[in-house]
């Protein structure tokens, strides 16, 4: 209470401006336009971090100076960045390549050759299969037998056990009686 009317004006003015800067800093987050923007500059961030990452950075002498990277990099300066790492700059190009050649749908021409592909791979395939069977059924003789024989030795090793535990049993059995002979046979002092 003890507000007068014009500091209740004023604090419903700013708390206006404040919504309103809400207001469009929301609708500047979910317009389509900007989200696409939004994207488009965070793939090109990537792109050229990615870029930056493989091929090295090229600086300039002068960094002071308001000229695009593009005025201050020379050719000669770009192959000699580029010259370490060919492989990397390779693959990224074969990467990006990649990813456009399957955004961009088939044209009649490939998909023809595709299905020419597919009828003479057709046979090769039946072939690698045969081979892929019979490579299996060996794997699985050899496996097959490997477990026979481990299962012999383990039968083995179990029979040495057990002829080892009846013979410790014996020894102990024949040790624990020859004790109670000796106990009886002891003079009893008293």
């Amino acid at each position: 209470m003890g507000q007068d009317p014009e500091e209740l004006r004023k604090d419903i003015e700013r708390r206006r401006e404040d919504l309103g800067g809400t207001l469009d800093a929301i609708g500047d987050r979910v317009s389509p336009g900007r989200m696409i923007e939004r994207r488009r500059n965070r793939m090109t961030e990537g792109v050229q971090s990615l870029r930056e990452r493989v091929m090295g950075v090229v600086s300039s002498d002068d960094s002071s100076s308001s000229a695009s990277i593009g005025d201050r990099i020379s050719g000669d300066a770009v192959r000699d960045k580029t010259e370490g790492s060919p492989l990397g700059a390779g693959l990224v190009t074969f990467g990006i390549g990649f990813l456009v050649a399957a955004a961009v749908p088939p044209t009649a021409a490939e998909s023809q050759a595709a299905s020419k592909l597919q009828e003479h791979a057709g046979p090769l395939r039946d072939e690698l299969t045969d081979a892929a069977k019979q490579v299996g059924e060996s794997v699985k003789e050899q496996a097959t037998e490997a477990g026979k024989e481990v299962a012999g030795s383990a039968s083995e090793a179990a029979q040495q056990v057990k002829d080892s535990a009846v013979s410790a049993a014996s020894d102990t059995k024949d040790e624990a009686t020859r004790s109670a002979q000796q106990l009886r046979e002891r003079p009893e002092s008293t």
